[in-house]
């Protein structure tokens, strides 16, 4: 269902690798609620998805950019005013990588150059982004940027490894540029902290089912998913909450607030009998 809630509204997408992935799922609905936008991500990302696809279907330009390079956001920026016509009103920012992870260096033996490379690209980006935005002057008065965040980087989620950093690292980066986003420009800066979500980039996780089924039993809502989070964007790419800023939003059925569920205290019942 639509409500035109971005109706003349522009934007920059980044991370919308397949359909599975949030920051799709996002594109698709800023489209039903009347925005526009271009999608991003690193020339090698697009080469292993399907952003393509979604281009056509919501009538999107892609504009490749490496968001661990200046010169490539910069270029970002200029370009999307160009082609969409004006100033941004929002700007989603959902891309996450470790390299630690994917080779399988476990949190205690880590390869620091793989460390520096994962925060580069999960956390310092969004101040990267953030910056070439501000300091171009790119955002109307009222926007909205969001980053999408987990869990992981206030409670210890051992097989989530050194992304558990990379994502307290980008809830850090929020509030701080947040406050001068909003101060001098009037725009806003949060995240939301997601259910585990079977996205591509969530899969690569070791012990991630796990993760998802563990969430499930101890939210009293149940996971929320991807287009769940999807929504939860939209409304703050609105007018909605145009004084909502400088959060950290969870969006995971409750689970944040949870001590024990009764789901889970039956499963280890059951394991005693």
């Amino acid at each position: 269902m639509s409500y035109n809630l971005l109706k003349g509204k522009r934007g920059i997408i980044f991370g919308a690798l397949d359909e599975n992935s949030i920051a799709w799922k996002t594109a698709e609905r800023v489209h039903e609620e009347g925005g526009s936008f271009v999608l991003t991500n690193a020339p090698i990302a697009m080469r292993m998805g399907s952003i393509n696809q979604l281009a056509e279907k919501t009538n999107s330009q892609i504009i490749p950019a490496d968001a661990t390079k200046v010169e490539d956001l910069e270029n970002l920026v200029d370009k999307a005013q160009e082609i969409l016509g004006g100033k941004l009103d929002f700007v989603l920012h959902s891309i996450g990588m470790s390299v630690n992870v994917r080779k399988g260096n476990h949190y205690t033996d880590m390869n620091y150059d793989f460390t520096t490379k994962g925060w580069d690209v999960s956390a310092v980006s969004f101040h990267k982004t953030m910056q070439a935005l501000y300091k171009k002057d790119a955002m109307n008065e009222w926007g909205s940027i969001v980053a999408l965040t987990y869990m992981a980087a206030q409670r210890v989620f051992p097989d989530y490894n050194d992304m558990a950093d990379n994502k307290a690292y980008l809830e850090s980066i929020a509030r701080s540029f947040g406050y001068f986003f909003g101060k001098d420009k009037k725009v806003r800066v949060n995240t939301i902290s997601q259910s585990p979500t079977p996205t591509t980039a969530g899969q690569g996780v070791k012990g991630f089912d796990g993760f998802i089924a563990y969430a499930e039993k101890m939210s009293p809502l149940g996971n929320a998913t991807a287009i769940d989070c999807a929504n939860y964007t939209i409304s703050l790419f609105s007018d909605l909450t145009k004084r909502v800023t400088l959060q950290n939003l969870y969006n995971d059925g409750g689970f944040s607030n949870m001590g024990v569920s009764q789901q889970v205290m039956e499963t280890f019942t059951k394991d005693m009998d």
